[in-house]
Order: structure tokens, then sequence, then C-alpha cells
């Protein structure tokens, strides 16, 4: 017993390294560049520049509420008042009104009337079939500006907007670049239409200057560049021949990401983006995989206490994202479950059962109608079982629906991974219970009553003949109904009628995974220090579906 607490306090708890802030992929060794700047760069791809002045001008607005539909003072409902905006606006009716046709060797022309001030560029461009050498054709291709001194970018009136965002299109920094990825298959002729509002700064102290244009290129390339130590860097054993079908042979299994302490809890965003926690951090990262960038989405993720220091995994883990887009967290530090409005508060869905504390909320999932699944182990707090901070003599299966909070089962000492059949029938939960863990490594099924209640709670699969120390972690389902499942030594896929098919090994076992990608036919899996990732074709179903 002493062992293995030992080993899950290692697992859970100590840190190897650093963990990252952001990491950006070096692209400085496009194939291609089109200096924008100069006419012969501009010429490459019929570039042409436009520029208008902007400027504020007085407007009304309204106070946040109160009204009956502002109860939380969030939005104009309440008494007008008199502010400012800035005009013309991207999307008004007369944008495009004012623009003026400028030559690439102005764009060093000193823009805006000095102090508070902005001015609008528009660069428009077309893809050609070739630049240089290059055949254009499947290449991705990247416009950089620099302005000085702030940017935001629209690409044909659009522009990505997420939360913790620095630059691809939003505000990047101080003289800093801003990249947008304009496509990532280009076809000759494909045109866009590039907005840049250039804005004076810092405007905390306005400097006595104006705004300019330092950097602007298009770059070309045949793919964006990975570490090739990264490729092919798992292997998937079949053990039974329907595997075939799920995942084609000779797939690859590739890293993508480093620099964690403990990766965990993965969902796909809307946007095109994966989301994952780190609990020893108390971060949430952002994995871009069109431009292979990390960034920080939101720090202090599960934990703000003054004992922050006891905890080894104070942050969030078990991330989902409901239909209306907003992001709901597992917090272990804070022993909640809470979601992130629209305009920002943060509204807790659950922190208590009959008036006790949760343990450590650790995995979650929605049901198609909105319900909310989570385990609740006491893996989040600093001893565990024994922790003089835990309030429940259980470790329970919960569900939030119309704003209450139910217990669904006991059963598991340590219900952890959580998920459902494609019909939603059907309810799997693992254990990992380190009191007792090469007893407990057993994966449950339930069956859904209409209420979303739980009954006949049964072993589906029993991995306990393993003799690893490692357990069950989190699971995932496809559209098939096969389970994929972090267990001993690497993930294991298990058919709906609990026949194991095979297993994916990486480097660091998965700890949990995620469907992403435009398709949901890539699962990134979460393990340790790094992300990875493999196609399998039948695919799974994002939680906002």
């Amino acid at each position: 017993m002493k062992k293995i607490f030992l080993l899950a306090t290692c697992i859970w708890q100590l840190a190897t390294g650093l963990a990252q802030e952001t990491r950006q992929l070096a692209v400085d060794k496009p194939q291609a560049i089109a200096d924008l700047k100069v006419t012969e760069g501009a010429a490459l791809v019929n570039a042409k520049w436009y520029v208008q002045p902007a400027h504020i001008e007085d407007a009304e607005f309204k106070l946040p509420g109160p009204s009956s539909r502002d109860p939380l003072l969030l939005y104009p409902t309440g008494t007008v008042i008199k502010t400012h905006t800035i005009h013309p606006q991207t999307g008004a009716a007369d944008f495009d009104k004012n623009f003026m046709e400028i030559k690439p060797s102005d764009l060093e022309t000193r823009e805006g009337m000095g102090l508070v001030s902005f001015a609008w560029y528009r660069a428009d461009v077309t893809i050609p079939a070739t630049i240089g050498k290059l055949a254009v054709t499947g290449t991705t291709v990247v416009f950089e500006i620099v302005v000085d001194d702030y940017s935001e970018i629209w690409l044909n009136g659009k522009q990505m907007q997420g939360f913790g965002q620095s630059g691809n299109g939003v505000i990047a920094g101080y003289n800093t670049r801003n990249r947008v990825i304009l496509t990532d298959n280009a076809k000759p002729g494909d045109h866009f239409t590039i907005d840049i509002l250039g804005i004076n700064g810092p405007l905390g102290k306005i400097p006595d200057n104006y705004i300019w244009v330092r950097n602007a290129v298009i770059d070309f390339y045949k793919e964006l560049p990975t570490n090739p130590a990264w490729k092919n860097i798992g292997k998937i054993y079949t053990v039974d021949k329907k595997l075939n079908s799920i995942i084609t042979a000779g797939t690859t299994v590739d890293k993508v990401a480093d620099g964690f302490q403990f990766a965990e809890g993965p969902v796909w965003y809307p946007d095109g983006y994966l989301l994952f926690s780190d609990p020893n951090t108390n971060t949430i990262y952002r994995y871009n995989p069109k431009s292979h960038n990390v960034t920080v989405y939101m720090s202090h993720s599960g934990y703000t206490g003054a004992d922050i220091g006891e905890y080894g995994q104070p942050g969030s883990n078990g991330l989902t994202i409901d239909k209306e887009g907003r992001l709901i967290i597992d917090q272990h530090g804070n022993r909640r479950v809470i979601r992130i409005e629209k305009k920002g508060p943060v509204t807790v869905l659950a922190d208590n059962i009959d008036g006790k504390r949760f343990n450590s909320p650790n995995d979650i999932v929605l049901r198609s109608d909105g319900t909310i699944y989570f385990t609740d182990p006491p893996y989040g707090l600093p001893r565990f079982f024994d922790d003089r901070r835990k309030e429940l003599n259980y470790s329970g299966v919960f569900m939030i629906r119309g704003g209450k909070v139910q217990v669904l089962s006991k059963d598991l000492g340590g219900p952890n991974g959580i998920a459902f059949s494609p019909d939603e029938k059907y309810l799997y939960v693992t254990n990992w219970d380190i009191r007792n863990i090469h007893q407990t490594k057993t994966i449950w099924r339930y069956e859904v009553n209409a209420d979303g209640t739980l009954k006949n709670g049964k072993i589906f699969f029993d991995c306990n003949q393993t003799e690893d120390d490692e357990a069950l972690d989190g699971i995932k389902v496809d559209k098939e109904g096969n389970l994929f499942v972090s267990a001993p030594g690497g993930l294991w896929i298990i058919s709906p009628d609990a026949k194991l098919l095979g297993k994916i090994i990486t480097p660091e076992r998965p700890a949990n995974m995620a469907w992403g990608d435009e398709d949901g036919k890539t699962l990134y899996m979460t393990a340790h220090s790094s992300l990875y990732k493999v196609r399998v074709n039948t695919g799974g179903k994002f939680s906002w579906e």
C-alpha cells in the first residue's frame, strides 16, 4: 500500500520540469516570401494597398442593467449614457467608402492624427500559381504584419477571438508581429481581403508619434515545420482485425506539443482549436493545429487559495463545452464545477452535495440534453483519501440537471474517466482506486434512465490481470461505440461487446483524450508532458453537438 501511495504521489504531484507559458512555432524558413512593402513583392500576389483614417466620435450607449433580461448587470440594458466609438468600423455600411489606394512604398508614411489615433489599412491579395520556383497549390499561406504600435486583423471580414488570445488577429503586443493563416490548402486564384486596424500606443501614456507599417509579408510553406522526431513516435498494436476498419493500417501516431507537467482533460473548441488542462500548473492551454502553436488560454484555472503550495494538482482537470459554446470546468482546488459565461463571469454549477463539499471533480461529460455528469475522486486533494479537507465519505458519480445536483453512484472507490455510448443508453466510468489499485482496474457500464439517473451498474471490462501499477484514467467513445481507454501501458481500444481490439502505445501513457479537427476524426491524447494525435476512421461526437 505504501508503494502504491508513493507511486500515485509521483504521478499526480511531482513536477519533473518547468511548464511553458507560450510556445510559438519557429516559422522563419518559408519556401517563398512576397514582401508587400516593395512593388516587386506586392506584384507576386497582385497585392493592392489602401488606407483610410479612423477617428473617435461621440456615441450613445447604455449602462449594464438592471433589467428582466440582465439581472447580472452584463449587457447594455440600463440607462442611456454618452460615450465614444471608433469610426469607421469593419462591417459597417460605409466602411469601404473612404479607402484610398497607396503604393507599397507608402506604408512607412505616417498615418493617423497622432496621440489617440487609429488608421485602417487594407491589402487585397490573390494567390498565384507559382511564386519563385514554388508551385503554390496546397501550400500554407501566412500573412504577417508589424504595425507601429499595435494591430488588429480581419480576414475577409472575420476575426477569430478567443479567451486569452494574443495575435492571430487580435492585438499581439507592442510592435509585435501579428500573423494570420490565410489558407492551409492554397489554390491559384484564391482571393483575400485583409483589413488591419493600426493603433497608436501605449494607450496608458500616449507617445508623440504616428501609425505606420514596419513589416508586411506573405509567407508560403509547403508544410508548417514540425519536429521530425515527433513523427511516427508511437505504435498501434492490432489484437483483433476489426481494428483495421477503425484505424487504417499504417496510420502514424504523432506528437504535436510538449513542455507540460501533467496534460489532462482535453476538449475541442468550435472555433477550431484544442483546450486542455495542466492541473499541476493550474493552467488551461490552447493548441492551434493550423499554426502548431501553444498558448495559455487561462491561468489559475482551478485554485487561488493561499495554501496552494500544499497541492500537487490544484488546477482544472476535465473540460467540456456546451451547445452555446460555454466552457465548463472541473476545478480540483476549488472543488467545484463551473461554467464560464459568454461575457466572462463564472457560474458555479455545483460545489457541494447535501451541504458537504465535493472531493475534487475530475472528469466530465455532457449528455445531448445538456445534463452534466462528473466524477469526484479525491485525487486533487493534497493527501487524497487521508486529506483533512475531505468532507464526503465516498467518491461519487454525480449529475447536474435543471440546476440540481444528484449523486448517481457510490459503487467505485476512484471513479475517473466518464463517457456515453453513442445512443446515450449507457454511461461508462473507469475506476482508479489507489487504495487497492491491483484489484480495482475496472471499466463500469451503467444503464441510463429517461430522467438521467443510472441503474444496473456492472463491470464491463476487467483490467486487473495487468501487473502495472498504472490503472485506468480517461475514456472516449467513437461513433460506433468502441471505447478508447487510458489503461495500463497505453490506450486500449475495446469494442461495445467488451472485446479488446488493440492498443495505442506512446512514449508517455495518455491520461485522457478528445475528438478533434473539423471532422472529429483526430483523437488528441494528453499524456503527462506531451500532446499526441492519431487519425481514427470512425471519429467521435463533439461535446457541443
